[in-house]
């Protein structure tokens, strides 16, 4: 049992490393118009995940509470929005696209900025997992192992475009391939790190698994209003992005109800 979920913590990371792998397959860019509808996508995955796999989850778990059995996801969502506010803020980060870093000033390259904004958002990814996992193995909640599996699926789905989104451009500022590549990697390392960390942590979730649960929920939210809703949103006008994100709500809402 272990074993399976420690291979499913990897799951998301592969989707990642499969998508940065790109980088040895397409000669050029990724297409603004495909990195838009592959962003869209990813967001309505996060969406979904967030309200199915977390939130829901995270009411069931308080059923106890009665008509109060809002208040654990409701406070847990808050935390994780302020969680990511504030990384948002203390570490720089330069989002795909864009010309201006956020963050604290820091000379680091713009390469790492890359890295480091798409890693901000692999960390509640990471989480996300860990915790639904947790309370799998405690055998206490009503998180099943399909259900948890579904949402292990789903991010990796969602972290195919971004590692191709990551690497491509990566190549054309005059990276070889295989940089191109581990750059891409790294930034989905936070995944299994912040997964296997959280899991490990489970003694000490468990009592407040509703906050946890809702918490990741926040903190992806937070990464799909922030970041990645304006980037597919971007100048010219076009209904792709709306259209891939409905697409990857619905393929995240269909995989966690059949599967959960």
């Amino acid at each position: 049992m272990i074993r399976e979920i420690l291979q499913c913590l990897l799951i998301p990371f592969c989707g990642t490393a499969v998508g940065s792998a790109s980088v040895f397959l397409m000669k050029n860019q990724v297409p603004f118009t495909i990195q838009r509808i592959l962003t869209g996508f990813a967001a309505g995955v996060m969406t979904a995940a967030s309200v199915w796999s977390l939130l829901i989850p995270a009411m069931e778990q308080s059923s106890d509470m009665g008509r109060l059995s809002f208040i654990p996801a409701a406070v847990g969502f808050l935390i994780g929005i302020f969680f990511l506010l504030s990384l948002d803020k203390i570490i720089p980060h330069l989002h795909m696209n864009s010309t201006e870093s956020e963050g604290p000033k820091s000379r680091i390259s713009r390469t790492a900025k890359l890295v480091l904004a798409v890693t901000l958002h692999n960390i509640p990814e990471g989480m996300a997992v860990g915790v639904v996992y947790a309370g799998l193995l405690s055998g206490k909640s009503t998180i099943t192992a399909s259900g948890a599996l579904a949402l292990a699926i789903g991010i990796a789905i969602q972290n195919f475009p971004e590692g191709a989104i990551i690497s491509m451009p990566l190549k054309k500022e005059g990276k070889g391939k295989g940089k191109a590549f581990t750059y891409g990697v790294l930034s989905g390392l936070a995944e299994p790190v912040g997964a296997a960390v959280t899991l490990l942590a489970a003694s000490l979730i468990l009592p407040a698994l509703p906050y946890f649960l809702s918490f990741a929920a926040g903190a992806m939210i937070y990464v799909v209003v922030e970041e990645l809703i304006p980037e597919m949103s971007e100048p010219p006008h076009s209904d792709a992005g709306t259209l891939a994100f409905s697409v990857g709500f619905t393929v995240m809402m269909v995989l966690d109800c059949a599967l959960g």
